[in-house]
């Protein structure tokens, strides 16, 4: 395992993350883990985030997860009435499925907004008014240079990534008075094991060859710039987007 900051600010701190199941997300999940944090994760993965929570049996504090499903706002309140208080909220559930702008429907459109934006807005809406009793806190939402590229077949995804950015300028100054930091994470070509379906041998190395740098990106390395944002050495940090793509866009 790489060497890791620690960040005192962060033990203790209640962390809510959404699509912590795998990928990214799980990712973000061990990483506050080990931080000491109050891990709770809501993903509709029963069978992934299961297993997830026993892998990190014995790292650090327990985390907790709720099986739901972020399309449902009802069902993201229920959860937050659960979770009580929250000090940092990662939203990092998404889906980028491939699709052509003639397969695009009505449905299908609001069926991927919903997914890769509204909920967000619905997560920060409830986590906030519980982060001003506590005195403050961090919201940390999950981009993608996709949009910044303009890559095919990913329009409405790329459409609801642009929004992540607005969304984060809109609410670090609505929030900011209450002390609550907003910011961004824009990744950039991650492996997971959800890209490696996309992605041949060739593909990989085209995506490399694009980059600044050599190598490829790991959950790990966004979950470093996570805990950064959401620690107190970040208090000054909010409305922005962070890349972290190896110089690719």
């Amino acid at each position: 395992m790489r060497s890791t900051a620690i960040y005192p600010s962060l033990k203790g701190k209640r962390v809510v993350i959404t699509g912590g199941g795998s990928g990214i997300g799980a990712g973000l999940v061990e990483a506050f883990v080990r931080q000491g944090a109050d891990v709770r994760f809501l993903d509709i993965a029963e069978a992934d985030s299961r297993e997830l929570v026993a892998r990190l049996d014995g790292a650090g504090p327990k985390p907790t997860f709720y099986l739901c499903d972020l399309k449902d706002a009802e069902a993201i309140a229920g959860v937050f009435e659960q979770i009580g208080r929250v000090d940092v909220l990662v939203n990092n559930a998404g889906n980028d499925d491939r699709h052509a702008l003639d397969e695009v429907t009505p449905e299908y459109f609001d069926d991927r907004i919903a997914v890769n934006l509204k909920h967000m807005l619905l997560c920060a809406k409830a986590a906030a008014p519980r982060m001003k009793e506590a005195g403050g806190g961090a919201i940390i939402n999950l981009g993608s240079i996709s949009w910044r590229l303009g890559l095919r077949d990913l329009v409405v995804y790329e459409t609801a990534k642009a929004g992540v950015e607005g969304m984060t300028r809109a609410l670090a100054r609505e929030l900011g008075r209450d002390a609550i930091r907003v910011t961004s994470i824009v990744p950039g070509n991650v492996r997971t094991p959800r890209q490696q379906m996309w992605y041949t041998p060739e593909g990989e190395a085209e995506i490399v060859a694009s980059q600044c740098l050599d190598g490829r990106i790991e959950p790990a390395d966004v979950a470093a710039l996570a805990l950064f944002l959401a620690s107190d050495d970040a208090r000054f940090c909010t409305g922005h987007a962070y890349l972290i793509d190896a110089g690719w866009s």
